[in-house]
């Protein structure tokens, strides 16, 4: 019980901190602010405030990313819930067709089978799959979107 409170208040917090920054869809989609930046100073300035400034809108792009990818690999996915359900089953059980069974040996089982079949899932090639999409459409909309015009006022507020 204590984990279920334990999540629910993580996720309250990310939801305060990292989504309290979201930006509306028309102002993070606006096709008239895109340009091309005149040289590598601006791209750079443009990725630095942009990465703040839509940073909930860009956390949301890379867990949905991350949803796809593990719905788009079955046998991760697969492997995935054989884990974290033998996990919550191993807690469970105290008693397999009448025997005794110490959750040693449980775990041991369930990680001789399933570290194997995590493994051939190949998780690795997944994340660096995130990692290169995520930093690839982060990176280009970061560096092609206009700052507005309250990043000229940005600068000011740091300075006073």
């Amino acid at each position: 019980m204590e984990a279920v409170i334990r999540v629910t208040d993580a996720l309250k917090s990310f939801r305060e901190t990292r989504l309290s920054t979201l930006r509306t869809p028309a102002e993070f989609f606006d096709v008239h602010r895109i340009s091309r930046p005149a040289d590598f100073n601006t791209a750079v300035s443009r990725l630095t405030y942009n990465t703040r400034y839509f940073s909930g809108n860009y956390t949301l792009i890379v867990a949905a990313l991350a949803v796809y990818s593990i719905i788009a690999s079955p046998l991760l996915l697969l492997s995935l819930i054989f884990l974290f359900g033998g996990f919550a089953v191993i807690n469970r059980f105290e008693e397999v067709y009448g025997q005794f069974v110490t959750q040693k040996s449980l775990y041991t089982g369930l990680f001789v089978i399933g570290i194997p079949l995590l493994w051939f899932s190949s998780p690795f090639m997944t994340l660096f799959w995130l990692i290169g999409a995520s930093a690839c459409l982060i990176l280009t909309h970061a560096c092609l979107i206009e700052p507005g015009v309250e990043s000229e006022y940005a600068n000011i507020e740091g300075a006073v």
